[in-house]
């Protein structure tokens, strides 16, 4: 059974984590779109209407991705997680239906429009098709986060005599406290990801002195937004979501820090320490005294409970890999205020097109907000576990009994080769988009 359960989360942990990498993008890409299509209406500058057109090709290649990754994704829940669907799809059915049925055509059927309707509508009218696809890409990331948020702080619902979970109380799904925080985290993370993306593909044309012109717009427009972006991910979103799991998982939030014994009179916040989980303590620790008191309750001596004041089996299943994932986003995180802060600052001197080590650092960077948003929300599931449903629920009563491991084993290998095959046809794909750059002879 225990290798059962192993194999399951493994596969859906792989699926979602590469799934993942496209939605990220797309939903912060599609308010920066609608962004150079505004400019273009207000200013009728055509560098940016070529601009809005080049970063809708590499929306609709993600998108198309995201789709082809996630079909295979959803399916798991009636493969791997049949019970868990039978038991909880009165609740959650609700919300997954309404990302697929609303949000998700609505956002395919507009990026059509705007792909390929220019003419035929009119400026005016090609900036409504833009902000239906991002207001159909927000909705289809709200409307999926509702349905994890109800995961994590499970609310408006019943169980019946048959344990089937159902819902008594629509309007609670929807003003669940956990959902607003969780929303505007992952939105103003995914924001991150695109705007490094985009400031790391201007500052490789100024590099290559290719596209420059384009290439300064989209490293001004990059810094712009994703110091923005990254401040509003730490403050007020971060802040807010935190204080969400101290409040109803504080044994996720004493695992997440480290804090084995409960610290009285105010807690040191640890900026690099190894969890022992043997010894319950964190080894070769670097602390701030009394910071993460007084961020968690604005009181430098508050105290903050560690993991010795509950019940070992409440504790997360895998105490190390929350408390790294945690750290590794907050690290990159506060890097990135810092990279685009810097950014900023030259820009604001006119240095930053001219200054060739911080544009290396905005190409390089590249790949860390990927990192830091699967971290985030590596973070998120792992603070969940040992459940499914918090505190209802556990996983091992979620999964299919009829699955066995070697099937499961044996159809995640078949997604790592595929998967790997897709991610190398991407690459292919978005290089060429790169490569012709937002030439206006060819648009």
């Amino acid at each position: 059974m225990e290798d059962m359960i192993f194999y399951d989360r493994m596969q859906f942990a792989f699926t979602i984590t590469f799934h993942y990498l496209f939605p990220q993008l797309t939903m912060g890409l599609s308010l920066l779109i609608v962004y150079f299509k505004w400019r273009y209406l207000r200013t009728h500058e055509e560098s940016f209407n070529h601009a809005a057109k080049f970063w809708m090709k590499i929306f609709s290649l993600n998108f198309v991705m995201g789709v082809v990754t996630g079909i295979p994704m959803e399916f798991q829940f009636g493969t791997n997680w049949a019970k868990f669907s039978e038991l909880t799809g009165g609740v959650i059915g609700q919300t997954l239906a309404m990302e697929g049925m609303f949000s998700f055509f609505l956002e395919s059927s507009f990026l059509g429009l705007f792909l390929f309707g220019e003419k035929l509508l009119g400026q005016k009218l090609h900036f409504l098709t833009g902000f239906l696809v991002f207001l159909g890409s927000w909705a289809s990331g709200y409307l999926i986060i509702a349905t994890h948020s109800w995961m994590q702080h499970p609310v408006g619902y019943e169980i019946l005599e048959n344990g089937k979970f159902v819902l008594n109380n629509f309007a609670a799904l929807f003003s669940n406290p956990w959902l607003i925080p969780s929303f505007l985290h992952n939105q103003a993370a995914s924001l991150v990801t695109s705007s490094f993306v985009m400031a790391a593909v201007g500052a490789f044309y100024i590099l290559n002195k290719k596209e420059a012109e384009f290439g300064k717009l989209f490293v001004k427009t990059g810094v712009y937004f994703g110091l923005a972006a990254s401040l509003f991910v730490a403050f007020p979103s971060g802040d807010m979501l935190a204080k969400n799991v101290v409040k109803y998982q504080p044994v996720t939030f004493a695992a997440m820090e480290g804090v084995f014994e409960t610290e009285e009179g105010g807690a040191e916040i640890v900026l690099i320490g190894q969890p022992n989980i043997l010894e319950k303590k964190l080894d070769n620790k670097i602390a701030v005294p009394g910071v993460l008191s007084f961020l968690t309750h604005q009181r430098w001596n508050a105290t903050i409970y560690g993991l010795n004041e509950f019940d070992e089996k409440l504790y997360p299943t895998n105490i190390a890999g929350l408390y790294y994932a945690y750290h590794i986003m907050v690290g990159l995180g506060t890097i990135f205020i810092g990279l685009m802060g810097l950014s900023l600052f030259f820009l604001i001197r006119k240095k930053l097109f001219s200054t060739e080590w911080i544009l290396w650092s905005l190409v390089f960077a590249l790949p860390f907000p990927y990192i830091a948003n699967i971290s985030g929300w590596y973070t998120a599931e792992l603070g969940r576990q040992p459940w499914l449903v918090y505190n209802l629920l556990r996983t091992v009563e979620g999964a299919s009994p009829t699955v066995s491991s070697g099937n499961t084993l044996f159809t995640l290998l078949g997604f790592i080769g595929l998967y790997f095959l897709l991610g190398m046809l991407f690459l292919l794909l978005a290089g060429r988009i790169i490569k012709h750059g937002p030439n206006p002879q060819i648009d």
